[in-house]
Order: structure tokens, then C-alpha cells, then sequence
């Protein structure tokens, strides 16, 4: 009976699958708990160390709750829709769907190699027809709703144009987009169905719109920001611009303020929510318009949107978008080639590079626009810092009061003009204040910043040239993407109006397509699919879903994933409810977390689900970076062949670092054979060894295949098991920093579970060591101190310092020779989270019934086996300890004090004198002052 991991654990894997271990249903006789990851795209390169961090964390807490009684929901899935896959296929032929398997295949055994307590019966991939069906299903359900204002949620489209018919738009208020017209009952009845259908558009919570994009020519699709790094594509490096397309768009911002009041329901990390509050962004201000100056009567009128209207007359320039609809129409003839060279400069430009920009850009129009309120010209530039997207793509400069404003009227040599009377060194910097009263600011000169802002809306408002306003940072969210590996969005066009297909068609599948580019007309590849038509007559919609359309709703479909006739059964919805746990990384704050509660909400509205927050508690786990190694490699060698010289030894002579395969090194000591293997041109490598050994050096860096610092937890788990990357991962530090990948201290935890094999065995002869006699009070105190802390550190999610509290309670044990079965038994159950496979070998050692461990009851802590019979009180005389001395807690301070006194060592330092004082304070100190 020797600790085999190897053998255990295969074993013990097996089990759980025949078995169905982990498998769960509706049980009303428990409380429900629901543990979610956030599920990973399946990549070719399958996981490396760094990912099973989560997963690892996730199934302690499940395996946790199961014992402390819990009906635990834990599934697993694949995002399984991607670009990496699409590439591939655009390079090989392949279709996506086969590389895309064979993934995920890699990935369940990876994972089931690791003992994660998944229910594997219930995965879902968002590629499948039987699970994008619904996404779809919701799609269509978005397409038929819109934004009431008054009921303050989503209703069907069908209410809305009731309304329409009886009182046409005064009747309604709803979300809407800007330039929606106002008509009556009369115009609205008059008009066409086409004319209808397009006024809809304007309503719907998912529309077609032109809106700016980043366009890569190279992979021939829109990018997310997420997707474009240093205005190139982050997978391929390709070129990225800003390019106006008719995109679907979802309506997020009509959930803007429902998603900020949020924030403050859901116990998730603050530094996200406050990244997501940001990315909502809401401002109270004022929109203004200035008007064009021209001679032509309709001049156009610039609205602007600003929390500072009280700034308004130290306006000294307007400031447009360079993609701004009205850019070129302002350029006069003399600025034509100025402003057309710095717009397609814009244009490559991503939106993060643009507002990172320390550098002040910008272009002169030629043009000016008139200040409402002083009736001064102010000229009209074009500048990157301004994006069309966000706000009106306009903004007006004060650069007295604006930090950004201030750089680029020094630049441009514009007016700096103050406005209040306690403003400061504006010749130097900007002074945002708001003290003091304001000055050049006609109507309101003398006045505070409590006045102005009300007095000049109101006198905005009643000439109709502006208006107060309520606005949000956060756009409509894109919602196509000019791919094939993605889910067919469920439209079809008639006259070029959008209409849903029939819901008893659904799925809509992708069709065929001979190879994965867009067509020679631009077309995406969709466009390649022969006789691919709704009803053999209509065009179907050529765009597919984004990545986030499957990922904004799966954890509603591992509730009830085999259901054909709704996304989630409402008894597996209402017993379910929503995430209890949900752990994933912080990079998705802006982009999946946000999108999943706008669907969460809209569900909730429609009735469908029961919470506005669909995960109630959501941890970010920290990155685990690379570890990464290198060998020193002469620049000139006498023999011809590669000289390596180890580390300590490197700064002697002239050297090139070279990265080393870190599977190859073992506590920074290199494998010689395994490197003469490893690269044809180092066969004859010679080495310069320092205590006949070659030494490398390392660095952390990020984990990546050019650093071959890429550690295969299948590696890890042949050589050390399962339960010891388990542990050694969680040991490595709190969750949710970011740490670096270490395999000096692997063996240290694998020899501990070695230790604890030996608490039940002995190490030679395999002999049974436990026994069914009594604890004793000293071995009581070592398990229940180790209950008593394992159960507090796991509800705090501190995972670490459980790894250490087990070690240090099987050394207590050890020293102990404790090897009663009353307390071992306890001791599997607490380690079980941790070490799955072990505590199940040893669980059925004990002669118990094989798996029943997983169902077990967590051990109770209890207090009075920690309580102590006696304390052993340091005696301090006249200030200086001199001896230690136990006494039985509860005896009284006049027996401490005769006890003290009676002492040989205190009679001692005594010297014959009495004490002036004895104070003893109980189960403290005990002072004796001479």
C-alpha cells in the first residue's frame, strides 16, 4: 500500500464517471448552490498551469458545499464560437467545427485529469445548432421589444405601435435614437409598411445601424476592442482602421442607470465595478448647439454635450471627431488636404491608442461655428481625441478649465480665456475650480457655480438652443461580425427592411460555404453559401453573432440543457435561481460581465428569469505568470560546437542568453541530455558546469510558446499527481494576485501528501497503521483547530492558508503518532476539496463505501476541545521575565500569588526580600514588583 498517484488516481476518475459521482438533479430536500466558471474558448494549445487556477478554486468551494450540505450545481462548457478557429480554417480548408472538436476534446480530458467535480452531462457549446438555437431564440425576442420610460422596462413591440395607432409618437415614452422624428396618430396610419418597419428600427432593442467600427482588411471582419492591440489585430498583426458599416447594434443603453444601480445590489469586486461605472460613464450636464457660421440660412448646428455649461464663455475652439459625418462638408477648399491627410491618419488608429495620445494632434476646418450665449466665432478643428462614437462627436474647447483643452489651445495658439475670479496661473495649466464668481461671462458675471448652471440652462432652454441633459458614456453595443464560425443571425430582408424568420425554423443553421473568406465583392463568407435564401426568395442576413451573443445567457442553459422547447425549464429556473459563485478574470469586465447583465435584465423584464443580477458573488482569480529559464551560450567556440557556461559562472566570459524549455529544468538545474535532445544543432553542446551542475538563470515573464516557458499540467500530474497540482497551485499564493509560476516547491507539497499516506500506512511494508482507539485531548485539539480554521479560511476564499493549516496539522499529527481512525477519518473529509483522489483511496481503507466521501458531512467544529486546562504564565520581576510558570486556568489570583512566591527560581531572584506588590493578571502575566 505504497502512495501510488498514478494508479489512485485513474482509478478514482474512473469511478466518478461509471458512477456518475458528480451528476445533479432538482433537489428540493437541499439547498441549492451554484458554482460557475467563466467557460474557455477550447485552443489548439489546450490548458497550460496557469488555467486550472480557477477551475481549481471553483470545484474546492463545490466539493466544499457538498459536504457542508448543499445540492451543488457545477457544470462546465465551451465558448466555442472564435476567430483562432475561423484562421484556421481560412489556412487549411478545414471546416471550424472539426478543429473546434478536437479542442475541446483535448480540453474534458485535460480537465478530468485534473478531478474537477463537473457534471459533465450537462455541457453546453455555444457552435451547437441544439444551444445557438436559443441565443437566436433571444435575438428574435430583443428584435420584438423595446424601452418603455414609464414602465421602466422592456415591452413588446406590439404595445408600441398601439400606441402609434392611437396618439402616434406624443403617446410614447421610450428609448428611441436620437434623430427619431415626431408624427401623429394621422401620419403614422398613412404611412407604408416599409415606412413603418423603418421607424420601428428606431425603437427596437437590436437594429441595423451604421456606426464607426474597427475594420481589419487582413482577417476581413470588424474587431473588438479587445481584439486590436496598437492599432493592429492582435491575432495575425494585421492592420487595423475606424470605418463606418452598417452594423447590428443592441440597444444596451437603454439599461444604462438599471446597470449602474446594480453595481451596488451584487457582491462582486469593487476595482471591476468601479471599471464598469466608468464604462457606463453618466454624466449630468447640458447639450448645446452652436450654429455653423454661414451665409447660408441652414447652416448646420453643432450640438455639444457638457457637464460644465458653465463654462460656456471661455469657449475658444470646437473640436470634432476626425470620422465625424460632418467633417469634410466643413473643410473649406484651403484646408481640403490638410484635413484629408490627418482623417486617414485617424483612421488607424484604434480607440484606445487615440485616447491613450499624449500628443496634441489636430487639423483647422477652415470653418466657425457662433457661441450661443456671447455670439463670438470660435473655429472649428478636427482632432483624435474626440470620437464619433462617444457623446455627439463634438466637443467645445475651454481651455482655462480643461487640462486637454488648455495643451491643445497652446499647441494651436488659441485664446485662453478665465472665467472665474479665483482661477490660477492659467498662463501655465488649466484651473478646473469651481469656486469664487465668474467673470467675462456676461448674463451670469458675479455669480457662484450654485447659479450659473440652472440660470444658463433655463436661458438655453427657452430659446430652444439647448436643453439640460442626462447622458452615458456607454454606446450601443455592435452586434455583427463579418465572419462564418458564428451564430447566423435569424433575419431575412424584404426590401431591404429586416424581418425575423419564422420561429418554428429555428435553429438557423450555417450553411456550406466553400472556403472561409469573404467574397470577391466584399461580401462576408456567408455570401459564398449557394441558394442560401429564406423561402428560396429572401436574403438572409450575411453577418454572423459576436463571440458574446452565446456567452450573455449559458448559465441559464446548464440548468436545463437537454430542454428542446425552451432555453431553461421555469421549474430548473426557479429551483436554480441564479450563480451563488462565479470565478473568472477581471479582462471581461467591460465587455462579457456587462453584456450578460443587460440580457439578465431584459430576461427579467420579459418574466423569464428572477433576478435583475444573474451571479450574486463573483471573485477574479490573478494571472499565474511564467517562470521562465535560460542558458548562457558562448560567442565563439574553439571546438565548432555550442559551449553552454552555467549561470554563476556566466559573467566571465561573453555570452548570449537563450531562452530553455522549462520541462527540461528542475529547480533551476538543467537536464544536460534532456537539451542535447531537445534542439538538433545543440547534439554536441558542450557545457561549463559549476559543482557538476548546469545552473540556469530565469525571469518571470507572461507564459507563452516563444518563451518555452509553457508548463502542461498533464506533465506536471504524471510526474507529482493530480491532488499535489491541486494543492500546490492554491499554495502558491491568494487567488486573486497574479504570481509566478514555480516548480521549486512542487515536491515539498507532493511529499506532504506522501506524509499524510503514511498517518494511515506504513511507508515499507504497506501494514495498516490506524487503530479504533480513543482520541487523546492533544490529538482532538490538532483536528479541531485544523476544522475550526480550514472552514473559516474556505468561507473567506483564503485557499492558501488552508494548504498550510493541512500541513501543519499532519506534523502535529505525526509527532503525535496519532493514527486513530476517529480522527483520520474527520481529516480525509476536510482534505477532500483539496486532494479528491487520495482521501477517496484512503476514505474506502477505512472501510468505508466507495464514493460515499463526496457525500459526506463536514466535521463540527467544537470549541471546548481548544479550550486549555492550564496556563503557563510568564513571571516578570521588577520588569524582566525570570521564569515561566502553569498554573490551572481557573484558579484564583491569591492561589497564582502564593503559588508565584512558592517558586524556587522566583525565590531565587527574590533574594529573602518580600514583595512590595503582586499583580496577577489571569491567563496573561503575573508581575512581581520588589
Amino acid at each position: 500500500m505504497e502512495y501510488n498517484h498514478r494508479e489512485i488516481e485513474k482509478k478514482w476518475q474512473q469511478f466518478w464517471e461509471n458512477n456518475q459521482t458528480y451528476k445533479t438533479d432538482i433537489d428540493h430536500n437541499k439547498p441549492k448552490y451554484y458554482v460557475l466558471d467563466m467557460f474557455p474558448y477550447p485552443s489548439g494549445a489546450g490548458l497550460h498551469v496557469g488555467h486550472p487556477l480557477g477551475y481549481i478554486a471553483s470545484d474546492i468551494i463545490s466539493r466544499y458545499k457538498r459536504l457542508k450540505g448543499f445540492n451543488v450545481l457545477h457544470p462546465m462548457g465551451f465558448d466555442s464560437f472564435g476567430l483562432p478557429a475561423e484562421q484556421y480554417a481560412i489556412q487549411t480548408g478545414q471546416h471550424p467545427a472539426i478543429t473546434t472538436e478536437q479542442n475541446i476534446s483535448t480540453f474534458i480530458s485535460q480537465m478530468k485529469n485534473i478531478g474537477f467535480s463537473y457534471d459533465w452531462s450537462r455541457e453546453v457549446r455555444t457552435s451547437d445548432p441544439n444551444y445557438y438555437k436559443w441565443t437566436q431564440w433571444i435575438f428574435m425576442q430583443l428584435f420584438n421589444h423595446y424601452y418603455d420610460k414609464d414602465a421602466d422596462k422592456a415591452l413588446p413591440i406590439n404595445h408600441l405601435v398601439a400606441q402609434f395607432e392611437k396618439g402616434g409618437s406624443a403617446a410614447v415614452n421610450a428609448i428611441c435614437d436620437e434623430e427619431t422624428p415626431e408624427f401623429t396618430a394621422g401620419d403614422w396610419n398613412a404611412m407604408s409598411e416599409k415606412e413603418q418597419q423603418i421607424l420601428l428600427l428606431k425603437y427596437r432593442f437590436t437594429f441595423p445601424e451604421e456606426s464607426y467600427v474597427n475594420w481589419c482588411p487582413g482577417l476581413g471582419t470588424v474587431l473588438s476592442n479587445d481584439e486590436v492591440k496598437d492599432g493592429v489585430s492582435e491575432r495575425g498583426g494585421f492592420p487595423v482602421e475606424r470605418k463606418l458599416m452598417k452594423q447590428w447594434a443592441m440597444r444596451i443603453t437603454a439599461y444604462a442607470d438599471r446597470l449602474l444601480t446594480g453595481l451596488d445590489t451584487i457582491d462582486w469586486p469593487e476595482p471591476l465595478k468601479e471599471q464598469q461605472r466608468n464604462w457606463i460613464g453618466k454624466s449630468v450636464g447640458a447639450s448645446v448647439k452652436f450654429k455653423v457660421a454661414s451665409e447660408n440660412s441652414d447652416a448646420l448646428n453643432i450640438e455639444v454635450f457638457t457637464t460644465r455649461v458653465d463654462t460656456i464663455y471661455g469657449v475658444s475652439f470646437m473640436v470634432l471627431a476626425p470620422e465625424h459625418e460632418w467633417a469634410l462638408e466643413l473643410t473649406t477648399p484651403e484646408q481640403k488636404e490638410a484635413v484629408e491627410t490627418y482623417i486617414k491618419w485617424a483612421a488607424s488608429r484604434s480607440e484606445v491608442d487615440r485616447m491613450a495620445e499624449k500628443k496634441v494632434t489636430g487639423v483647422f476646418t477652415g470653418s466657425y461655428c457662433i457661441n450661443p450665449l456671447s455670439e463670438e466665432k470660435v473655429p472649428i478643428f478636427l482632432a483624435d481625441y474626440v470620437l464619433a462614437g462617444y457623446g455627439t462627436g463634438a466637443v467645445m474647447g475651454v481651455p482655462s478649465g480643461d487640462q486637454r483643452d488648455w495643451n491643445f489651445a497652446t499647441n494651436f495658439g488659441l485664446p485662453i480665456v478665465p472665467i472665474l475670479d479665483s482661477q490660477k496661473d492659467i498662463d501655465k495649466q488649466a484651473d478646473n475650480t469651481k469656486e469664487g464668481t465668474y467673470i467675462n461671462s456676461g448674463i451670469i458675471n458675479g455669480m457662484t457655480y450654485k447659479e450659473a448652471p440652472d440660470a444658463l440652462i433655463g436661458w438655453l432652454e427657452e430659446r430652444k438652443l439647448g436643453k439640460g441633459k442626462v447622458q452615458y458614456r456607454l454606446r450601443n453595443a455592435v452586434f455583427s461580425r463579418q465572419r462564418y464560425w458564428g451564430e447566423p443571425v435569424p433575419v431575412y430582408f424584404k426590401d431591404d427592411v429586416p424581418y425575423l424568420i419564422d420561429e418554428s425554423e429555428l435553429p438557423l443553421e450555417l450553411p456550406k460555404i466553400d472556403k472561409y473568406l469573404p467574397t470577391e465583392t466584399g461580401e462576408p463568407p456567408l455570401g459564398r453559401a449557394e441558394g442560401w435564401k429564406y423561402k428560396n426568395e429572401y436574403e438572409y442576413e450575411l453577418s454572423t453573432m459576436p463571440g458574446w451573443a452565446g456567452s450573455s445567457w449559458y448559465w441559464y442553459r446548464y440548468m436545463d440543457p437537454q430542454n428542446n422547447g425552451a432555453f431553461a425549464s421555469k421549474e430548473a429556473i426557479d429551483y436554480w435561481q441564479r450563480v451563488d459563485f462565479y470565478l473568472g478574470g477581471s479582462e471581461h469586465a467591460t465587455g462579457h460581465l456587462l453584456y450578460s447583465r443587460f440580457w439578465n435584465k431584459f430576461l427579467k423584464d420579459l418574466g423569464l428569469v428572477p433576478h435583475e443580477e444573474f451571479a450574486a458573488k463573483l471573485l477574479n482569480q490573478g494571472m499565474i505568470q511564467g517562470r521562465s529559464n535560460f542558458v548562457y551560450r558562448l560567442k565563439s567556440s574553439e571546438s565548432g560546437h555550442p559551449v553552454f557556461v552555467s549561470h554563476g559562472l556566466k559573467d566571465q566570459y561573453e555570452t548570449t542568453k537563450l531562452h530553455v524549455d522549462v520541462n527540461i529544468v528542475d529547480n533551476d538545474i538543467l537536464d544536460v541530455a534532456a537539451f542535447k535532445n531537445w534542439r538538433e544543432d545543440f547534439i554536441n553542446a558542450e557545457f561549463i558546469l559549476e559543482d557538476g551542475k548546469y545552473v540556469c538563470g530565469w525571469e518571470v515573464e507572461k507564459m507563452s510558446k516563444s518563451k518555452f516557458n509553457v508548463v502542461n499540467p498533464d506533465n506536471i500530474v504524471e510526474k507529482y499527481g493530480a491532488d499535489t497540482l491541486r494543492m500546490y497551485e492554491m499554495f502558491l499564493g491568494p487567488l486573486t494576485d497574479a504570481k509566478p509560476w514555480n516548480m521549486n516547491g512542487i515536491s515539498g507539497t507532493f511529499n506532504f501528501l506522501r506524509k499524510f499516506w503514511r498517518l494511515f500506512f506504513e511507508d515499507q511494508s504497506g501494514k495498516q497503521k490506524w487503530t479504533d482507539a480513543e482520541p487523546t485531548a492533544e490529538e482532538l485539539k490538532v483536528l479541531h483547530r485544523t476544522i475550526k480554521r480550514v472552514e473559516e479560511d474556505i468561507e473567506r476564499l483564503s485557499f492558501n492558508t488552508v494548504v498550510s493549516t493541512f500541513m501543519i496539522a499532519v506534523n502535529d499529527l505525526s509527532d503525535l503518532k496519532c493514527h486513530k481512525k476517529a480522527i483520520l477519518q474527520d481529516m480525509l473529509i476536510l482534505l477532500a476539496p483539496y486532494a479528491p483522489h487520495i482521501t477517496e483511496e484512503l476514505w474506502v481503507a477505512l472501510g468505508n463505501e466507495a464514493g460515499t466521501i463526496s457525500a459526506a458531512s463536514f466535521p463540527v467544529f467544537n470549541p471546548k476541545y481548544l479550550e486549555e486546562s492550564a496556563f503557563e504564565y510568564p513571571i516578570q520581576i521588577n520588569g524582566k521575565v525570570r521564569a515561566n510558570i502553569p498554573f490551572p486556568v481557573d484558579m484564583s489570583k491569591e492561589d497564582i500569588e502564593q503559588g508565584v512566591l512558592a517558586n524556587e527560581t522566583v525565590q531565587k531572584w527574590l533574594e529573602g526580600k518580600a514583595p512590595k506588590k503582586v499583580v496577577v493578571v489571569p491567563k496573561r502575566i503575573v508581575n512581581v514588583v520588589l
